[in-house]
């Protein structure tokens, strides 16, 4: 059957000559599997940008249940951003989360209030002209609450790793607050706690693994 439906992409993979074979995480369905054909020819050089990780686009797709992989009908940017793209450190928040999401989100259970964070989350992000440093900490507090083992207890965040105590003061802030509240802290903190939020997350997810680009966010928002 034929469906609209919002969607923001993951990633995508070469398929063959001039095809791709995209992942997107669709407001109907969830996390959803793409065959592309043609996109990367001559004729269709530009077309090739709406597969660009983070991408929010506007779908009509077909869907068969139990597919591993589905065809798009018609496909055009949602909304385009106006900064991630040309602001470095937005750039490297972006690259950072995409990684996280592509580990992370694996499911196709609650996808339209997923669908909704992660849209929201981005176009925030988009806007935000200043003190955006200490985004992506904010984010993955909210999104672990979607995964399933979020939590706004900060000693069950810590686990059993030693925190100070300006940093628990911090972490209390993040917990609560929206993803556009400035939060001021020092480059170390910044980075103790980026660290200690991967480790609470691999203490639930066995799929998270490596973040390759955590080193080049640090480098970025130093």
């Amino acid at each position: 059957m034929v469906h609209k439906t919002r969607g923001i992409v993951f990633r995508f993979t070469r398929f063959g000559e001039t095809s791709i074979i995209v992942t997107i995480f669709t407001e109907l369905f969830g996390l959803q599997t793409y065959l592309v054909n043609g996109v990367r020819s001559k004729s269709s050089k530009n077309k090739i940008a709406l597969f660009q990780p983070l991408t929010l686009l506007d779908l009509v797709v077909y869907h068969r249940e139990n597919a591993n992989i589905n065809r798009i009908k018609e496909i055009k940017c949602l909304v385009p951003y106006h900064s991630i793209q040309y602001d470095a450190r937005k750039s490297a928040i972006a690259l950072f989360l995409n990684e996280v999401l592509n580990k992370c989100i694996k499911e196709e259970s609650h996808a339209n209030e997923v669908y909704q964070f992660l849209e929201s989350s981005l176009l925030t992000l988009d806007h935000q002209e200043d003190n955006f440093e200490n985004f992506h900490l904010i984010f993955l507090l909210k999104l672990s609450r979607y995964l399933g083992f979020g939590t706004t207890d900060v000693l069950e965040l810590c686990g059993r790793r030693p925190v100070a105590k300006e940093e628990l003061q911090l972490l209390m802030i993040l917990l609560t607050c929206d993803l556009a509240t400035p939060v001021p802290m020092a480059l170390q903190q910044r980075r103790e706690l980026t660290d200690l939020i991967i480790h609470f997350y691999r203490d639930h997810l066995d799929t998270l693994g490596e973040i390759k680009s955590i080193q080049v966010l640090k480098d970025v928002l130093s």
